[in-house]
């Protein structure tokens, strides 16, 4: 099913690490993934669809530059076809020898309406995708003349990207603090759960800016808290 405007919305409002209680609440542990940091400070949150790209090490006899002449090839080809709203998800195997893409082709996705992109390796040119405003996670910049240590190989199958499984469909949240990856079929009541734990720490933030103890508070095992933070959504209508 696809992700719903109400959900998506949702999602906007709710950061990573609530997102992984709630994940880890159901089991899942390895949701996050690791190392990859946004090139320019988010304004927002990055919410999306994942779509895959996996790459391998290149076999040199297979991976001139001569391949990035062919339409069909894997990266090219999903650059051009990557949905609006969606995140493209890169597997760079954690490594950031090798440029994941550069600056003309994180442009192209930003043009065509992509929610974001996301590699655990890195991108060439990240000063300059930096500048583009598109959500854009990696894990460093790499080196521009390192293009054939990677072979682009699969688009649209599931990836490991930074320890993280994902599978196409799947939901990608990025902040300030890094990405998460929601299996496709839970984002709706991931997003419902995380929208009411983001109002009761909320409430928790402004108990404790105001000197109260988090004995009882955080977590809620005070029943006199939650008869507060009734009043509390009560009077800021959340």
């Amino acid at each position: 099913m696809p992700l719903s405007p109400r959900t998506r919305e949702a999602l906007k409002q709710v950061s990573t690490a609530t997102l992984a209680t709630a994940l880890f609440k159901r089991g899942f542990r390895i949701q996050c993934i690791q190392g990859v940091q946004p090139l320019h400070a988010p304004t927002g949150s990055m919410v999306g669809e994942a779509v895959t790209l996996r790459y391998i090490p290149a076999r040199e006899d297979l991976n001139g530059l001569d391949v990035f002449r062919d339409p069909t090839h894997p990266q090219r080809k999903l650059i051009e076809e990557c949905p609006a709203g969606a995140v493209l998800v890169i597997d760079s195997r954690k490594d950031a020898r090798a440029a994941s893409a550069g600056a003309i082709l994180v442009g192209r996705l930003k043009a065509r309406g992509a929610a974001g992109v996301v590699t655990d390796g890195g991108f060439r040119d990240a000063l300059e995708i930096g500048a583009l405003g598109i959500p854009a996670y990696h894990v460093r910049p790499s080196a521009p003349t390192n293009l054939t240590l990677h072979q682009a190989i699969a688009v649209n199958e599931p990836i490991a990207c930074g320890d993280a499984p994902v599978f196409p469909g799947d939901v990608i949240v990025g902040d300030g603090d890094g990405c998460m990856v929601i299996p496709a079929h839970l984002a709706d009541e991931i997003a419902a759960e995380a929208t009411e734990m983001t109002a009761y720490e909320d409430f928790v933030a402004e108990r404790v800016a105001a000197g109260a103890s988090i004995r009882g508070l955080y977590p809620a095992t005070d029943p006199t808290n939650l008869e507060l933070f009734a009043a509390w959504r009560k009077a800021s209508k959340r």
